[in-house]
């Protein structure tokens, strides 16, 4: 193949949807170690830790698991990761620095900005994210601010920068950003890392934004040697900063790239993919292509009217319940329901419980965003990193301990004055001048409690032992009985109880080395608890718990990419929808090639069939109004094959429906996840 064999310049390959990239990556990455290049040397990076833990399996199945082991697959951030822990003190980064996750960054931002309005914060969160994605410092943020809200983020962001330096802390986008000044202000470090690697392999390259694209040049340097896989028509990711102008931009820096295309798709029928091509050949093309397939045509994909919301989501059980009760194994697992914005899912999930159908909704709450493991996440990183104050101040006060608001502001008050951070305040001799005894007594307590699991944490390794020293801690600050003191009813403190459990025993086996700490999916040896702690802010979910579970799936398409289905059903396709506007966020020119391309992404995730729901009169706010269907729909240019159901089908189907209910017995009960992705 030769997006395999090309090897010694640039090389873009652009993988349509479903005609795998994954195994294209996986499958050059063994030609790398054939032609003679250590495994150490090679390169792949990604964007989810699912990704890259996926792509490691299968080089582990091609190549053997020993050069699965050094091979370098892993995160953007991961990889940012890595480069701090080895060169950050160029920087001013200790190696135990702490990595902050999105609530501690609004507190920062919070205390940056002297407010309690948690939105304000939010939005200075993202002004801020945007601009270090376009690699702005706070100075020229400043300098270019086009309003007097721009001016004062600006402000703000200068003030955030100064205490995450003094936390010894980092956000998501500095693990970006700081490797790129690393390579930029440091040329020990830049020449290290270049000889590093003799070729690195990028992945979903569409995704990336203006900081990510400029680290990757850094890291090839002169010698060039890497391979970008990407679809210019998935670039879905411009609301958090992904910029499709570097796929533009790679011909022009390297002119010896070559450009690969990948146009067999191997999941979907042709029918489908049919409407992909036509819908997305309405937006201008970088690189021309046309998907075509060898499963046959396959079922005309079929569009339904709905009345409205509540209409359209009867109508998806009665296509789920039809679909199951026609036999052949269909399990509940190959249905999705796809649709634009979060506020859509309510109506499905309230007519799949009626109807007794478990589901899921993907993209749902991460489990690292619970209470109770946010508070053990803050004690491991104040072990790995005692200048860290955010993580002091959730850790004292969580369980209680006699530690109150005004204590814990004379020795916020301390430690500004005398520049420190809040536990290096509590080891004062000096501090029994602005607190009285009985509260001093109780800080110096904590801080020996801190002391002694510090120690043990760095000696602990193994994953029994870790598991050992995690069930002690616990034990010894009463973690149990502050969740019982803390719930009303004891089902959902021993819920909760139950997630703690999963966390440890997820801490110990990494411990124990059957996963690597950074996020990478590495298979490492055994490694201490500190180990574990300091990148506990980059893993995102415990390894994809319920992915055999059958359930059907709710998503939004964002969350969508990159997943397949037998059966999806594409709701709410009407203006407004998708493509999404309102009279805040107008339809321009560049959000309609985005929207078409997530129509695109929608489209494509379908195997055997596709469904198109459009409603005829749709909620927005308060108000109910006329609907129209998606101009994305027309430009599919496929009316001969559109299958419209027929009025007397309809009704045989739904008696045939009726008649299988009465006499199924009756499924588990649904389950939900409450969505957490951001309406982009």
């Amino acid at each position: 193949m030769q997006a395999v064999q090309h090897t010694r310049t640039p090389c873009l390959v652009l993988a349509g949807a479903g005609s795998g990239k994954t195994r294209v990556i996986v499958h050059k990455i063994a030609q790398l170690l054939r032609d003679g290049l250590q495994a150490d040397r090679v390169a792949a990076i990604t964007f989810t830790n699912k990704a890259a833990a996926e792509m490691r399996e299968r080089a582990r199945a091609m190549v053997g698991p020993r050069a699965a082991r050094e091979l370098v697959i892993c995160t953007f951030h991961a990889l940012g990761v890595r480069m701090l822990r080895e060169h950050g003190e160029r920087l001013g980064l200790k190696a135990r620095f702490s990595i902050l996750d999105s609530d501690d960054v609004l507190a920062v931002l919070r205390d940056a900005g002297g407010t309690t309005d948690a939105a304000l914060a939010r939005r200075w969160q993202w002004t801020i994210s945007g601009w270090k994605n376009q690699g702005l410092t706070a100075d020229a943020a400043d300098s270019a601010a086009a309003s007097d809200d721009e001016r004062v983020a600006a402000r703000v962001m200068r003030r955030y920068d100064e205490r995450l330096a003094a936390y010894q802390s980092v956000d998501f986008d500095d693990l970006i950003g700081l490797p790129l000044k690393l390579m930029r202000d440091h040329a020990d470090a830049r020449v290290a890392w270049q000889q590093r690697f003799g070729h690195v392999l990028i992945d979903e390259v569409q995704d990336t934004n203006a900081v990510q694209y400029e680290l990757l040049k850094a890291l090839v340097g002169e010698r060039t040697a890497f391979t970008a896989v990407g679809d210019d028509d998935q670039s879905i990711y411009g609301w958090r900063g992904a910029t499709i102008e570097n796929l533009k931009r790679l011909p022009q820096d390297y002119p010896n790239l070559k450009v690969i295309m990948l146009e067999q798709n191997y999941r979907s029928t042709g029918a489908i993919l049919r409407a992909a091509n036509h819908v997305i050949a309405a937006n201008p093309k970088l690189y021309a292509k046309s998907l075509w397939s060898e499963h046959g045509d396959g079922e005309p994909v079929k569009r339904i009217d709905c009345d409205n919301e509540e209409h359209e989501a009867d109508r998806a059980v009665a296509w789920i319940q039809s679909r199951r009760g026609q036999g052949g194994g269909v399990k509940w697992r190959d249905f999705a329901v796809l649709y634009r914005a979060n506020h859509q899912a309510k109506v499905f999930e309230q007519a799949l419980r009626r109807a007794q159908i478990p589901y899921q909704v993907s993209g749902g709450q991460s489990f690292f965003d619970r209470a109770e493991i946010k508070d053990l996440c803050a004690w491991l990183r104040l072990l790995v990193n005692n200048d860290d104050d955010p993580a002091f101040l959730r850790a004292v006060t969580t369980p209680k301990r006699g530690i109150g608001h005004q204590t814990l502001a004379a020795l916020g008050e301390f430690a500004a004055k005398w520049k420190v951070s809040l536990f290096e305040a509590l080891f004062s001799e000096s501090l029994h001048t602005a607190l009285p005894r009985k509260a001093l007594d109780a800080l110096h307590e904590f801080g020996r409690f801190a002391n002694d699991l510090e120690y043990r944490a760095r000696q602990t390794q193994g994953a029994e032992a870790a598991r050992a020293f995690l069930m002690d801690w616990l034990k010894a600050v009463g973690y149990e009985q502050h969740l019982h003191d803390g719930e009303d009813q004891a089902r959902l403190a021993e819920a909760r109880w139950a997630n703690v459990l999963d966390f440890v025993d997820w801490i110990a086996r990494r411990c124990g080395g059957e996963v690597a700490a950074d996020g990478s999916g590495t298979v490492n040896e055994a490694g201490s608890v500190m180990q574990v702690a300091q990148t506990i802010s980059l893993m995102q979910s415990i390894a994809e718990r319920g992915d055999d579970v059958d359930q059907v799936t709710l998503s939004t398409l964002h969350a969508a990419k990159g997943l397949e289905w037998p059966h999806v059903m594409l709701a709410g396709v009407n203006e407004g929808l998708l493509p999404f506007s309102s009279e805040a966020e107008p339809i321009t020119a560049q959000r309609l090639e985005e929207e078409r391309r997530l129509m695109y992404v929608g489209v494509t995730r379908a195997r055997q069939t596709l469904t198109l729901s459009a409603l005829k009169r749709r909620k927005r706010g308060r108000e109910t109004v006329a609907a129209q269907p998606s101009r994305f729909i027309a430009e599919m240019k496929l009316d001969e094959h559109l299958q419209r159901e027929d009025p007397r089908e309809r009704l045989k189907r739904l008696r045939a429906e009726l008649a299988a209910r009465s006499a199924a017995p009756s499924d588990p009960a649904a389950r939900s996840v409450a969505p957490a992705e951001p309406n982009a």
